[in-house]
């Protein structure tokens, strides 16, 4: 018999954070069944330890109620929790991801992010799909697509009222994220040198927004820090799931020397 275990991840409340589900022995089962399993318990995903592959490396995959997706920040953080204090290495669809688990909390850190261009005819189609427009932008931080695991267009709101104001096309977001391979859409509004609000529309996943995206975390720092946004060793405070009512914190580490980005919180687990 499977066993899911059910955490919520970036959040010491289980009222607040984002639910995730754990499976810590799934070596017997396949893609199917993984993907059963993570539409049944109905987060936004469920993390598969598929192989113990020794000394505290574990093969992980992760599957949200409607496909794999190659990295997710919370359920790594979650299955960290899961498994104990001590330091991991989770090898994922996008590489492998040290994690260090302590008191309740987990760090991860990601693969080696990148940014790119986002080209003006995608950020018109992506504006349109969100129901933004060109004014809603803030200037100081310009339209990319970040990687850290895995894909995301960082955009950045000009004001907090247009960040809360998160009525998107559904089938339309699908769609075009489906058609480009993107993961969520990294919605941020700055509140500070170091603190940023940041909403996640998640449609491929079949989910409308997921209340902590670490994957996304992770990439909005290598974004941050490729542009030159931050200081080379800035320690970043993320707010997200605010406005769904469960509120989320994440903490974003840029480290000189490391190429990944550290990206922590806390996990506890449901009853």
């Amino acid at each position: 018999m499977t066993v899911v275990q059910r955490y919520v991840a970036f959040s010491e409340d289980p009222a607040g954070g984002n639910p995730a589900g754990v499976v810590l022995d799934a070596s017997t089962l396949d893609d199917a069944t993984m993907l059963k399993i993570a539409a049944d318990v109905g987060y936004s995903e469920t993390a598969f330890v598929t192989r113990d592959l020794g000394g505290g490396r574990y093969r992980v995959r992760y599957f949200s109620p409607l496909a794999e997706v190659p990295f997710c920040g919370h359920a790594t953080v979650a299955t960290g929790v899961a498994l104990g204090a001590g330091s991991y290495v989770f090898t994922t669809n996008s590489g492998d991801v040290p994690v260090l688990v302590a008191d309740g909390q987990a760090t991860l850190t990601s693969v080696a992010p990148t940014i790119d261009e986002l080209p003006p005819s995608t950020l018109a189609a992506l504006l349109t799909a969100l129901r933004w427009s060109a004014d809603d932008l803030d200037p100081s931080l310009p339209p990319q697509i970040a990687y850290a695991g895995a894909y995301h267009p960082i955009i950045a709101a000009g004001s907090r009222s247009r960040l809360a104001q998160l009525d998107y096309h559904f089938d339309a977001l699908k769609a075009l994220m489906e058609s480009h391979g993107w993961t969520t859409i990294q919605l941020v509004y700055r509140t500070g040198p170091d603190s940023f609000d940041v909403r996640d529309p998640f449609p491929v996943g079949g989910v409308v927004e997921d209340p902590a995206t670490g994957a996304a975390a992770a990439a909005l720092g290598g974004y941050l820090r490729a542009l030159r946004l931050v200081s080379p060793d800035a320690v970043l405070h993320l707010r997200q799931g605010d406005d769904l009512g469960r509120a989320s914190r994440l903490t974003v580490r840029l480290v000189p020397g490391e190429p990944g980005v550290m990206v922590s919180g806390a996990a506890v687990a449901l009853s």
